[in-house]
């Protein structure tokens, strides 16, 4: 069994702030809601976990925040430039591949529109669009991470932050 978290970023500075969408930084408020989404989450998700992220700052805050909720060193988040660049069902398994195969339970913190479609992909019942800060976990009857295939999954949870707060 394989499980799949994904993570939209929180919410972040406006576009017209005058730095690259690449460099936006999470507003207070993002921060303050990442914070108490990762607990929620960490209350579920009791297995270890690796975490992927982008490398775009919003997300990777985000994914240090939550970390930090699973009692987990910066250090070990992994970047993955694919997830901001280009991400796709066949990055998504090159991403998962490449993290061994004794590592069950994966959470990605990246950006839509490609976090809500694969969400709604991977899905058996499909999934609805995912808000800023928002929480999917997948699970897979697999062994291996190369063998996740469209419709293959089931959507044990979505956490969206308008119903956690």
């Amino acid at each position: 069994m394989k499980k799949l978290i994904l993570v939209r970023h929180g919410k972040a500075e406006d576009h017209g702030s005058g730095i690259s969408d690449y460099e936006r930084s999470l507003t207070l408020k993002g921060k303050i809601i990442s914070r108490l989404m990762g607990k929620k989450l960490r209350d579920i998700e009791k297995t270890p976990v690796t975490i992927i992220t982008s490398p775009a700052f919003r997300a990777l805050e985000t994914a240090l925040i939550f970390a930090s909720e699973f009692r987990l060193e910066p250090d070990k988040i992994i970047l993955s430039s694919n997830i901001y660049h280009k991400m796709n069902l066949r990055y998504l398994t090159e991403i998962l591949g490449s993290t061994g195969e004794n590592c069950d339970t994966v959470i990605l913190f990246g950006h839509n529109p490609s976090f809500t479609e694969i969400a709604n992909n991977l899905c058996k019942e499909g999934c609805d669009f995912m808000p800023k800060t928002s929480v999917v976990g997948i699970s897979f009857d697999i062994l291996t991470w190369p063998e996740i295939r469209q419709k293959s999954g089931k959507l044990e949870f979505f956490l969206k932050p308008e119903k956690e707060l």
